[in-house]
């Protein structure tokens, strides 16, 4: 049962709604700003405009702009690719973030607090140095190697697993932090070897963070940029992805498709958000 509040508090816990209120306020204006400018009317000579009048069954129910945007065949390709990429690089996360999650919740060995450091190397770093550090370790390995990957699209998983796994690690240590180990113990005692502890025990217990780890890092993958441009580079039809295709479009000065874009990943973004709040629970936050 949560405390009542005396009225001396009031003031303090006002002030707070009112920063938390204004950073809310922000965020809101800047969706309904995109939404807004997609959903107006489009200039005459725009491809929005256009593809309404083409049709116009369709543009009573999609706007012109979102309809143009999807129904151009670059920006098809760049949603096929960033949907694929980024589902591969959440199960690369997931399979690695896990259980080095577990390992920092779980155990104390030498080198832990670097280990743990590094995990989150990634995520404090600014997304251009990524992809440089990851560029550059390619340049340094074998030429086939990065022959294959950079400028090419396993770059493109590899950029966004770097970071998504990072984030992974960081909510799955929180999640097992949470979790009593009594189970696991009991486990062990009954006979079960760690494999199957871990297996059967916690990652059952744990299955609201995991999912809340993995819808995270799915919509940290869907938007990553930085690392992606740099490692990937944004090739049309090749190696363009959602995030890539708004810097495109917005360089071409196609203020219309950028926007169509961007709400397209806002309307995902929503959806994992949805999903965590209602199936991650407090493991999300």
């Amino acid at each position: 049962m949560k405390p009542r509040l005396h009225r001396r508090d009031w003031p303090f816990y006002a002030a707070l709604g009112v920063l938390a209120a204004a950073y809310a306020l922000l965020v809101a204006a800047m969706v309904a700003a995109t939404t807004g400018y997609v959903l107006q009317p489009a200039a005459a000579e725009s491809p929005a405009a256009a593809w309404g009048a083409a049709h116009p069954t369709w543009a009573r129910i999609v706007p012109p702009a979102l309809g143009a945007a999807l129904a151009d065949a670059d920006i098809q390709s760049a949603v096929r690719l960033t949907l694929v990429a980024s589902t591969l690089a959440t199960i690369l996360a997931l399979w690695v973030g896990v259980p080095t999650g577990y390992l920092l919740a779980r155990t104390r060995f030498r080198g832990r607090m670097l280990l743990d450091a590094l995990a989150d190397v990634p995520l404090v770093l600014p997304p251009m140095v990524v992809g440089v550090s990851l560029l550059l370790l390619f340049r340094f390995l074998p030429r086939s190697w990065g022959d294959a990957v950079i400028y090419e699209r396993p770059a493109i998983v590899l950029a966004q697993f770097v970071v998504a796994a990072s984030l992974v690690a960081r909510t799955m240590k929180a999640t097992f932090a949470h979790v009593s180990p009594r189970a696991e113990q009991v486990a062990l005692t009954l006979g079960c070897t760690p494999r199957q502890a871990f297996g059967r025990v916690a990652l059952p217990e744990a299955r609201r963070g995991l999912l809340a780890a993995a819808t995270l890092a799915w919509a940290r993958s869907l938007g990553e940029f930085g690392p992606v441009l740099v490692f990937a580079g944004a090739v049309r039809g090749k190696t363009e992805v959602l995030a890539t295709s708004v810097f495109l479009e917005l360089s071409v000065g196609n203020l219309v498709g950028a926007a169509a874009v961007s709400l397209v990943m806002i309307a995902a973004a929503a959806i994992v958000l949805a999903i965590t709040r209602i199936w991650g629970g407090d493991a999300a936050t």
